[in-house]
């Protein structure tokens, strides 16, 4: 980009020393560690304890995949606005506005008594998410430069690998020690604690020329979004070929094609396309959704795998997920210094096609298999991630100036949560219409021919236990059979499908993040 840098403005002074004496930069990257550190925990959290969630409120399959979607849709929706606006009205008070939005919806999925009711919560959780993403990385490239840049965005990346690491464990723990609920009420203390910060120590910084928000491009660009996820989930529940589906996803594209066109022709965008034309912001966009969309999707179907089909609990699943969270926590350390040696790429592309790696290994899953089957699996797509997450935060905001870090880091955390909204719902349609066909193809010619509707509707709600009632005991064994087997074929194939998308985005991203696009060398 040759466009000319104009500094932001901070009151106090944004590099200088706060009213209490102390650097407010270094509270700046404390404030942000904390909120960051209580969204990826709730993440993680949330994937060990879908079941449970399922089991409680008598949740369907896509009532599940909304838990994880209504979140992930609002905040990739909100992402682009929310960045605009931090950069207009102040970041540190857009911050503080999605602290305690987020801490509000956290509490109201704690006491929510239907689906309907959690899946409303969790947008609105969606929405406080969405404006702390926006404005954390833009406050830490305004806080730090040079190389204090880099060490800034490597401890925040290894606190997002630590967050990774204790969320399955602490779900777990939460859920099987108290219920459910508790993994949403722990946000309410960690969310006052990082509102008090903000408000005593982190200092105001905002684009005095910044643009107004792009209500037109935010509002087609939510539909399109949403009609398109609708589109993924609901194909699941009828097919592909079902008129509602179909009108879906045409409105999706249409929607998709007006917004490009909106943008392309809006003097002050949220989605700027020039952007675009630099090869490397390309490649860590493609890097952040690939990374998304496989492996993070498919923890959701891991879980539910571990939990429906195989009988762990909650705390059994997370001490299994450990194994990854570990692998995440040991090479992200490791990136966070060999990025000082290497380019950005050689991390970033390489630990993508080890995920992919790591999600073929976990193929070939049987009736008979154990979890431990998954466990080679486990440690290669934990390295992956590790190897991708820090240096792929400087690439988000390292190939602009600093006053556009609010949109360069919206846009990349937008593909992040578009990722996994679509992955999470092609992933679950795939599984489930799989999922049907291997039910009645190990059922027939068996006595529990004519249930194999009700047992592929079982295993997607997590209810496979309550046929047990109904049927004779001499058949039970060929049930479990049935069930474990269909869900394994099923989960084979959609490894297979993540495996592939997470490989080819490493290949690309490869190919496409240069050092020479950088504002200024990365540092991480």
């Amino acid at each position: 980009m040759t466009e000319p840098s104009r500094p932001d403005t901070a009151s106090s002074g944004a590099h200088g020393a706060s009213p209490s004496g102390a650097d407010p930069k270094w509270w700046a990257l404390t404030a942000v560690c904390l909120g960051t550190f209580m969204l990826l925990l709730d993440l993680t959290i949330v994937n060990v304890a879908l079941p449970d969630i399922q089991a409680s409120l008598g949740a369907s399959f896509s009532d599940v995949q909304w838990v994880v979607d209504a979140y992930a849709l609002t905040l990739a929706a909100l992402l682009l606005t929310a960045g605009s606006l931090a950069d207009l009205f102040g970041r540190r008070r857009l911050y503080v506005i999605g602290l305690v939005v987020f801490t509000a919806a956290s509490a109201l999925c704690g006491v929510a008594q239907s689906p309907l009711m959690l899946e409303l919560s969790r947008g609105l959780q969606g929405i406080g998410g969405a404006i702390m993403f926006s404005v954390s990385l833009a406050l830490l490239a305004n806080a730090f430069r040079g190389a204090e840049r880099g060490t800034a965005f490597g401890i925040w990346g290894a606190l997002a690998g630590v967050a990774v690491a204790v969320g399955p464990i602490v779900g777990g723990a939460l859920v099987s020690g108290l219920s459910w609920r508790w993994i949403f009420f722990v946000n309410v203390p960690i969310g006052v604690v990082a509102l008090v910060l903000t408000l005593r120590k982190v200092v105001e910084s905002r684009d005095e020329q910044g643009a107004r928000p792009d209500w037109p491009g935010f509002v087609i660009f939510s539909a399109a979004l949403a009609c398109l996820v609708y589109a993924l989930i609901e194909a699941g529940r009828s097919s592909f070929t079902a008129t509602p589906v179909i009108a879906c996803f045409a409105a999706a594209a249409v929607l998709l094609v007006a917004f490009l066109l909106i943008e392309a022709r809006t003097a002050d965008p949220m989605f700027d396309l020039r952007l675009f034309r630099v090869p490397t912001f390309v490649g860590g966009d493609i890097a952040a959704f690939g990374l998304s969309f496989s492996i993070f999707s498919m923890l959701l179907y891991l879980v539910l795998y571990l939990q429906n089909v195989l009988g762990y609990t909650a705390l059994q699943t997370g001490l299994r997920l450990l194994i990854l969270s570990i692998g995440v926590l040991v090479a992200s350390g490791v990136a966070g210094r060999l990025s000082a040696k290497m380019p950005v790429r050689a991390l970033v592309g390489p630990g993508l096609v080890l995920v992919g790696i790591g999600l073929l290994l976990m193929r070939g899953l049987t009736a008979t298999s154990s979890w431990t089957h998954l466990i080679p699996g486990l440690i290669a797509t934990g390295i992956g991630i590790g190897f991708v997450n820090p240096p792929l935060a400087s690439t988000a905001v390292g190939v602009v100036p600093p006053r556009r870090s609010g949109m360069a880091s919206g846009i990349n955390l937008t593909f992040r949560q578009v990722g996994i909204a679509t992955g999470v719902a092609l992933l679950g349609t795939l599984l489930a219409n799989r999922l049907t066909a291997m039910v009645q193809t190990r059922a027939a010619g068996t006595p529990l021919a004519p249930h194999s509707a009700e047992i592929a509707t079982a295993l997607r709600n997590g209810s496979v236990s309550r046929l047990f009632a109904t049927v004779p005991p001499q058949q039970r064994g060929l049930l479990v059979e049935i069930a474990r087997g269909s869900f394994a074929s099923a989960l084979n194939e959609v490894l297979l499908f993540a495996a592939i998308v997470s490989i080819v985005a490493g290949i690309l991203s490869f190919v496409l993040i240069r050092a020479k696009d950088f504002v200024s060398p990365p540092q991480g």
